[in-house]
């Protein structure tokens, strides 16, 4: 599949995700802001994917980066981001969206599973999220991180 056509709206993922679920088959969601890809992320995307049929990211666009990240972030535009993603073969779809949390999305999409960072607890996720998710029936599953892999390692090892 072309790494733009693996690029969608929010309202289109949401209707891929109801063909799948016509089709017997479950969507995972995670979400994030993919700044700088690393093995960390790779392998963390490939631990998602293995927990249904297709692998659907959430990607922050640079707005939100910035609020979340702070001024510097993100080092690549949305754009560049989303298809540096969907190049990867554990990537299905993915979509840009503007808010700091991606509460609506979810809402909108209602993946089956959710996935997110093993430095993450369910009493830890935010509550608005954790609420959409409950709301929608998604299983959340916490997929391990690789131990000193991360966006802001990578980059203090650049300024160094």
């Amino acid at each position: 599949m072309d790494q733009v056509r693996k690029i969608l709206a929010p309202g289109d993922l949401a209707a891929r995700r109801d063909l799948l679920e016509q089709q017997g088959k479950r969507l995972v969601f995670t979400n994030g802001c993919f700044d700088l890809l690393h093995v960390g992320h790779v392998r963390y995307l490939q631990g998602a994917r293995q927990l249904g049929d297709a692998l659907a990211i959430g990607l922050n666009a640079d707005a939100s980066v910035r609020a979340l990240k702070g001024e510097g972030r993100p080092l690549n535009g949305a754009e560049d981001r989303a298809e540096v993603l969907a190049a990867l073969a554990c990537v299905d779809f993915v979509t840009i969206f503007d808010e700091p949390r991606a509460t609506r999305l979810l809402a909108r999409v209602r993946p089956h599973v959710y996935a997110k960072g093993g430095d993450y607890r369910l009493d830890t996720l935010n509550p608005e999220e954790r609420a959409v998710l409950e709301e929608v029936g998604a299983r959340i599953e916490f997929v391990p991180l690789v131990p000193g892999r991360s966006t802001t390692s990578v980059i203090e090892r650049m300024r160094s």
